[in-house]
C-alpha cells in the first residue's frame, strides 16, 4: 500500500514527491528569485538616485551648506573689514562652489598682506587666514618721517620716527624701488641671522653690493659683516675681536680679519 507524500514498500516515490522535484517547479522558483532580484537591484538603485540628488541639491542649490559668517585671523596691521571687503565672499553662496584659490588671490593684493589661505569649514563657514608683512629697516621717506620696508623692499607702514627696535637703512635708490632690491634682501637677511646680542646694538646697516653688508653699532663701531653665512664663525671672531675695544672691524673673509 502506498501513502500520500510517503514511499511504499518497494521503495517506488509517491506522486505527490513526484510533483514537488518536477521541473515546472524549479522554473518557477528560479523565475521567482530572478524577479525578487531585480526589485531589488531597482529599489536599492532608486534609493542611491535619491541620495546622490539630495546631496547635489544640498551642496549646489539649497541654503544647508551655504556661507553665513566669513572668519579673519592673523591680523594685526590691516583692518579685518579690509580682508572682508576685499575678499568678496557673499553670503549664501554654496560653500562648494567657493572658489577659495581667487578669494586668496584677491586678498594677497592688500599691500601689507604676505600671504593667505581661505579654507571651508563646514557647514556654513569660510575661514580666511593671513600672513602679514613684517617690518624689518626703516628707510628715510622723501617726504618726512620713516617707511618701514620688510625683507623685500615692500613698504607696510610709514612713521613719523624710527622705531627704536628697526635699524635705519639709507637706501640709495628711491624708496618705490626697493621692492626685489637685492642690496636691501641681504642686509635683511644678515639682520635675521645675528646673534640677538648683536642685532639689538645694530643702529644701520649699509649694503653696496649683496656681499657687502656693512653694519653699524652703538657707540660708533663699524663691522663689515660680508654676504650671508658664517654666521656663527663670523660672530666668534667678532666676539673675540671687540675686546680690543676698536671702532673698525672687517670679518667679511673668513680667516682674515682686520681692525682699525
Amino acid at each position: 500500500m502506498i501513502e500520500a507524500g510517503g514511499v511504499s514498500g518497494d521503495g517506488e516515490v509517491s506522486r505527490d514527491d513526484a510533483a514537488g522535484d518536477s521541473p515546472t517547479s524549479h522554473a518557477n522558483a528560479r523565475y521567482s528569485g530572478r524577479v525578487l532580484h531585480s526589485w531589488r537591484i531597482a529599489f536599492y538603485g532608486l534609493a542611491l538616485a535619491g541620495l546622490a540628488g539630495f546631496a547635489a541639491w544640498a551642496l549646489f542649490g539649497s541654503q544647508l551648506l551655504a556661507v553665513r559668517s566669513v572668519v579673519v585671523t592673523g591680523t594685526h596691521l590691516v583692518p579685518a573689514s579690509e580682508v572682508l571687503a576685499i575678499a568678496g565672499v557673499e553670503p549664501g553662496t554654496p560653500l562648494i562652489r567657493l572658489n577659495t584659490g581667487q578669494v586668496a588671490a584677491r586678498v594677497d593684493t592688500i599691500r601689507q598682506v604676505r600671504g593667505a589661505q581661505v579654507t571651508r569649514s563646514w557647514p556654513d563657514r569660510v575661514v580666511i587666514a593671513v600672513r602679514e608683512r613684517t617690518p624689518a629697516l626703516a628707510v628715510p621717506a622723501p617726504g618726512g618721517g620713516f617707511d618701514l620696508v620688510d625683507a623685500t623692499g615692500v613698504i607696510v607702514l610709514w612713521a613719523a620716527t624710527k622705531p627704536g627696535d628697526l635699524p635705519l637703512y639709507p637706501a640709495t635708490v628711491p624708496v618705490t624701488l626697493l621692492r626685489g632690491d637685492p642690496d636691501l634682501g641681504a642686509a635683511a637677511a644678515v639682520l635675521g641671522e645675528l646673534p640677538a646680542s648683536l642685532r639689538n646694538s645694530v643702529e644701520s646697516l649699509t649694503a653696496p653690493s649683496p656681499d657687502q653688508v656693512t653694519l653699524q653699532l652703538a657707540g660708533g663701531i663699524t663691522v663689515v659683516w660680508g654676504g650671508t653665512g658664517g654666521t656663527s664663525a663670523k660672530s666668534e671672531e667678532l666676539g673675540v675681536l671687540m675686546r680690543t675695544h676698536s671702532h673698525y672691524y672687517d670679518v667679511s673673509a673668513q680667516g682674515t680679519v682686520a681692525i682699525k
